[in-house]
Parts: structure tokens; sequence; C-alpha cells
């Protein structure tokens, strides 16, 4: 069921599942992130666009949307996420990550995957990395090399609509927990 007050989905949307920060998450990221260096041409991630994605579903039509987001609705176990590794990924990604996957983290991935597989949806075979992208174009930023983790109570996940906007890139269209 998608939540009340939201417009529906209309067309061919690229979609995917998520931990999405709050603004007490946002705010130690965005302390997180000020303790980098930066260089020219660096494209900073806004924090209302801060999430960690759990599986990347991609463009589904409209009509397929609804029967999606009840069959992602998985048992879900909140639990704390730490996360405290500062990293250069390739392709200029500057994030920060988790050198620990929680158990109830690693079983929500698994029941997703299984539920979207269930769907027909195609899942990431890769191994499972939790992550928020700080910044793109930053190869050659500079991570602090000391720094307070930052410490993620998850109380829920969320099927969200990536809207091409580059002032609201992301929007829940529904949230589990």
């Amino acid at each position: 069921m998608m939540d009340p007050g939201k417009p529906p989905v209309t067309r061919k949307q690229r979609l995917f599942l998520a931990l999405v920060a709050d603004e007490p998450v946002q705010s130690q990221l965005n302390a997180h992130a000020k303790q980098w260096t930066w260089p020219a041409g660096c494209v900073p991630c806004l924090p209302a666009d801060w999430h960690i994605t759990l599986h990347f579903i991609g463009a589904m039509d409209a009509d397929r949307v609804e029967r999606l987001a009840a069959g992602v609705a998985v048992p879900f176990q909140p639990f704390e996420l730490v996360l405290d590794q500062s990293l250069l990924w390739p392709h200029g990604l500057a994030i920060l990550g988790a050198t620990v996957v929680p158990p109830p983290l690693r079983a929500l991935y698994e029941r997703l995957g299984a539920a979207l597989r269930g769907l027909d949806v195609p899942v990431e075979s890769r191994p499972y990395q939790p992550h928020v992208t700080l910044a793109r174009h930053a190869g050659a930023a500079i991570p602090p090399t000391a720094f307070a983790p930052v410490r993620w109570p998850v109380p829920a996940y969320a099927l969200v609509l990536s809207t091409g906007d580059r002032q609201q890139r992301y929007r829940v269209i529904h949230q589990y927990g």
C-alpha cells in the first residue's frame, strides 16, 4: 500500500530498496563529510539524498509497483549500523562504509533478495557492502584519518523512487518497519 499523500507512480520509474538517513543521522554524516578535503570539481551528495542501498531494482512499469511494494514487506528487526570506514572507491566515489555488517542487516538484505527473486526482479550478485555515497567526482579527495564513527539506528527500510530531479533526487514511496 502506498503512503497516503504521495502521488502515485505514473510511468516507468527507477526504484530501489534502502535505509534512508533521518535528520540525526544526516547531522552525523554532515559532520563527517566536513572532515574530508574535497577537490575542485567534486560533487557532494545532498544530506537529503544520503541513504544505504539494500537492493537496486531499476526501471519498473507503474502497474507492477503496488505488487512490488507488497512483495518486499519482509520480517524486520531494528538494529544499529556503525559507519567507520572512509574510503575512495573506483570512478571517483567517496563513501563512508561499515567494517561490520550487523546480523539483522544481513538477514534483511537476504530476505529482500529472496522476495525480489520471487517477484522476478534480478538481484545483484556481488557481495553486499553497505555504504553511504558522500560525493562523486572525488577521486582526489582526502578522507579523514581519524574520526568518530557514525552510529545509525535503523528502525525501518524503504522503497525509494529515483526522481531524476537534482533538488530532490530520491523520494520514499513506501516505508517498512
